[in-house]
């Protein structure tokens, strides 16, 4: 079996804008290095001083390379049949899978991490990176943050690892199963094997256990491990996965329950890699005040965190809609509810629709008191309902609740006579939970495409 240990310098962390300024590989056959090849590489744009100061590589030493573009064939030559070795191997082989992409080669390669490694073979050290490593284990750096430099020590590390090997760790790495090639350097294979396959909430850790993503799951195990296949070359990726050190959950009796708490959770701790929910909110909601004069009045605005509405939309057309709808039903008026914004009364005031609130004819009073009973018959809309489903367990069945059309909580009960005695018990027994319209309207969706869960309250 042959091993191709590789290293490279680059202009930056991710394969998508950076380039690579140096390859080096060395090939390996379980017992010596027996071939070695490395060049300089001109990326054709500008290396970053810091780079510079990191490797020495600088403009002026490239301009004479070749381009990966020259060298692209005899690196896929040397790599293609070859199990790929580095350290931190999944920078190393996205950035050549990358570019050799680019240049019309595509490498698909078994792949050995030698932190990994290291921390199987020869736990217990205080540090894993290359130079650390390699101090407290006495191997040589001749050249260090140069691609040959390194390429030798890690092929030396790879020598000790093979020799203290007894256990048949490597072999186990290499398997289809096993799952070693795509996780990230520092996350234990062991705790994906603790994973369940059953419905939950996921949390990504870092070196300090401060919770950098939250996820949700079907299949606990299988979603985690998705996020590790395949190879993509961007920043954000590569930075997620160098910072992953460990994985905890929390088993959900649904999917829609774990979908239910990674909302909540992503607002409660407002994880750095959580973007798309962070920026969900729903954008319009309807409010009730008093103007100057006595009149109470409806408005649609712009959703404000604290201020409390009496209906969340997702568009402006939305909430128009069903503020115009109001209005007709109980003949509001519609500049006093923000529809007509000219100085003059009311246009509905001519075709009788409205009584001339706006122009002070109708009293307060009485227009009150017919805005009051369109109040009733929003709140007369709102429904309340528990979703019974399965639990996490066999004999365990869970309870979700909505209570005047607002999310109140869910958890998990075994006495199938819980629903007998109403509303006021269950809720005593359920962890309560932030509703807003996103969680509403997966549990609307869910109960009507689920009719048979539904228990009225």
């Amino acid at each position: 079996m042959l091993y191709a240990v590789v290293d490279i310098e680059t202009t930056g962390g991710h394969a998508s804008a950076n380039g690579i300024t140096e390859v080096a590989i060395n090939i390996h056959d379980e017992n010596k290095v027996v071939e070695s090849f490395t060049t300089l590489i001109n990326p054709r744009q500008s290396i970053p001083v810091y780079i510079t100061a990191l490797t020495g590589i600088d403009d002026a030493m490239l301009v004479d390379a070749p381009t990966f573009a020259d060298v692209a064939l005899q690196i896929y030559q040397l790599l293609h049949d070859k199990i790929f070795v580095a350290h931190n191997v999944n920078f190393d082989y996205s950035f050549l899978k990358h570019h050799l992409s680019a240049a019309g080669y595509e490498l698909n390669c078994r792949k050995l991490c030698t932190v990994r490694m290291s921390r199987k073979i020869i736990p217990g050290k205080a540090s894993y990176s290359l130079g650390k490593l390699c101090s407290v284990l006495q191997i040589p750096i001749h050249n260090r943050h140069r691609a040959a430099g390194d390429a030798d020590a890690t092929s030396i590390l790879f020598n000790m690892l093979l020799e203290a090997d007894h256990e048949g760790i490597i072999a186990e790495m290499l398997k289809k199963t096993s799952k070693e090639q795509v996780l990230p350097p520092h996350l234990d294979r062991a705790s994906i094997l603790r994973l369940p396959d059953q419905p939950g909430v996921y949390y990504f850790k870092d070196n300090k256990g401060k919770i950098v993503y939250v996820g949700k799951a079907k299949n606990l195990r299988k979603r985690v491990i998705s996020h590790f296949t395949g190879n993509k070359p961007n920043k954000q990726r590569q930075d997620f996965l160098r910072t992953i050190y460990n994985v905890d959950h929390v088993v959900c009796g649904t999917e829609l329950m774990a979908l239910i708490l990674e909302a909540n959770e992503i607002k409660r701790l407002w994880p750095e890699n959580n973007r798309a929910m962070k920026r969900y909110e729903h954008k319009y909601d309807l409010y009730v005040f008093e103007d100057q004069n006595g009149y109470m009045r409806l408005a649609i605005d712009k959703h404000k965190k604290n201020n409390k509405s009496l209906q969340s939309f997702n568009s402006l057309l939305e909430g128009y809609n069903f503020l115009n709808h109001l209005i007709e039903k109980y003949q509001l008026c519609a500049k006093l509810c923000y529809l007509q914004k000219t100085a003059t009364k009311c246009k509905a005031h001519d075709n009788g629709q409205c009584f001339g609130a706006c122009s002070s004819i109708e009293t307060v009073a009485v227009y009150n008191k017919r805005l009051s009973n369109a109040l009733d018959d929003i709140q007369s809309l709102q429904p309340s309902f528990a979703l019974i489903d399965d639990g996490r367990e066999e004999e365990e069945l869970s309870c979700l609740v909505v209570e005047n059309g607002k999310f109140y909580g869910m958890g998990y009960f075994k006495d199938k006579a819980y629903l007998e005695d109403g509303l006021a018990p269950i809720k005593n027994d359920l962890s309560i939970y932030q509703s807003n319209s996103y969680i509403l309207n997966l549990i609307l969706t869910h109960a009507e495409q689920f009719p048979q869960k539904l228990y009225k309250l």
